[in-house]
């Protein structure tokens, strides 16, 4: 009998948990881009991509739904 095993594909790319580790860091979206060596434009919209993969309304909500699924730590 073969074994199944299921390995989680993560919900957003490396780059956007990366931007969202640092806005709970409360860094600004000119601070992350700098620590990030992108512009403030590429991340706002890994940002915005990240709040509709996660079906929510604004960035709180996108850090609450992330904590709560265990994809961000505090």
């Amino acid at each position: 009998m073969r074994e199944h095993r299921f390995d989680r594909k993560p919900l957003l790319t490396k780059r956007e948990k990366e931007v969202f580790e640092l806005l709970v860091q409360d860094k600004t979206t000119r601070e992350i881009a700098e620590e990030l060596f992108i512009s403030e434009k590429t991340v706002r919209n890994h940002i915005s991509n990240s709040i509709q993969k996660l079906g929510v309304k604004g960035r709180s909500q996108a850090i609450v739904e992330l904590l709560r699924m265990g994809e961000l730590k505090l």
